[in-house]
């Protein structure tokens, strides 16, 4: 009864600072979105879930190659748990999910994609998944609320954002001032990130260039549409469906280049990590490192194999398998670990907290956070 009514209350002081973050559908409103799912989920919205959907039901293990298959048999057998069970694994709906392709149909893992943080919220919290696929702002959110329960493995996706335009006036980032930059998720981790992006290459929002919020990250592409001097920040894949759409827009800055040219702290724009909880970590060391070996072998055969992880990924409408081809590479799917991911995670969260607590959780996690395996 008091283990219940403790999960009980870390889950709803978790929710509150999710929902006071922004842990919410897509469709809601961006203005109190305080995370990073609208960058990490960007197929949210219900014209993309549509276009998202899949028929499913195809042999994906048929669609390795055929020693890929071979050492996803071994890496099964070292995975399971002690006791024979399978490891329960969370993912978001985008890139984090596409990096776990490989592990989607291995018998292993009982994997669970879903569409928002705040199904998964509960998920961690009550011990229904041991491993998951989380905003890298939320995984410090979870951190303090949960009271140093999990743990971050790895860095699993950088920067996904992208600055967009229809013709030919943008060559560097100095171009857009005195344009508009039409964006989604005001009060979130795209605002501070595109804020600390334009500061820190000297251009001031607000006074250098116009930064207008949309609701949806469609919106910001009619804005585009009817305005065409304008640039747009949108995130992938909704980059690449867009871009399908309309031919004369065009992709004209990175982010995650703007990010890394601007900043002297280490630090990276990262989108997305894996996080464990410590109870599962404690009592099943080897099968964590057996998951984070066969993860980061799923991550080496997304990047490699495109074309084969796109297949997988739309079996399991995550995305369609066309958007999924075209994503993959601007997706910056990674496995990111150690001091490494220490030095470019803790710079990152510490922008976000200096520019507002709450995005994570009201404090930058100590070291006690890194998964040291």
């Amino acid at each position: 009864m008091k283990r219940t009514k403790l999960t009980a209350i870390l889950l709803s002081a978790v929710l509150g600072v999710a929902m006071l973050a922004g842990c919410g559908n897509a469709d809601a409103d961006m203005s109190a979105d305080n995370q990073q799912f609208i960058m990490e989920n960007p197929a949210g919205e219900a014209e993309e879930r549509e276009e998202n959907k899949q028929a499913g039901g195809e042999d994906t293990e048929a669609l390795l190659p055929e020693e890929t298959q071979d050492t996803q048999s071994e890496d099964t057998e070292q995975a399971q748990t002690s006791d024979g069970n399978t490891i329960n694994i969370g993912a978001l709906k985008g890139p984090t999910a596409m990096g776990m392709a490989q592990l989607l149909d291995d018998e292993a893992y009982d994997v669970s994609i879903v569409a928002s943080p705040d199904e998964m919220v509960p998920m961690i919290v009550q011990g229904q998944v041991d491993i998951a696929a989380i905003p890298a702002n939320l995984s410090s959110v979870l951190y303090q609320k949960t009271e140093k329960q999990i743990k971050v493995l790895a860095a699993n996706t950088l920067g996904v954002l992208y600055l967009v335009e229809n013709g030919e006036t943008i060559q560097s980032i100095e171009d857009v001032k005195g344009k508009t930059i039409y964006a989604s998720g005001k009060g979130a981790t795209p605002e501070y990130a595109l804020e600390s992006v334009l500061t820190a290459h000297g251009i001031e929002p607000g006074v250098d260039v116009t930064v207008e919020f949309k609701s949806e990250h469609a919106e910001v592409v009619a804005a585009l549409a009817a305005d065409q001097t304008a640039v747009g920040l949108l995130p992938q894949p909704f980059v690449t469906t867009a871009l399908m759409k309309n031919e004369n827009l065009r992709v004209v800055l990175d982010l995650n280049e703007l990010w890394e040219s601007g900043m002297t702290d280490g630090s990276r724009l990262v989108t997305g990590v894996v996080v464990v909880r410590n109870e599962f970590l404690e009592n099943h060391p080897e099968e964590v490192e057996a998951f984070m070996a066969a993860y980061e072998q799923s991550v080496a055969f997304v990047n490699s194999d495109v074309e084969a992880a796109a297949e997988i990924i739309g079996a399991h409408d995550i995305v369609t398998a066309e958007v999924a081809k075209q994503a993959i590479p601007e997706c910056s799917i990674v496995f990111i670990t150690g001091e490494e991911l220490g030095t470019m995670l803790s710079g990152y969260l510490n922008i976000l907290f200096e520019q507002n607590p709450q995005t994570v959780g009201g404090a930058v996690p100590d070291d006690g956070f890194y998964y040291e395996g």
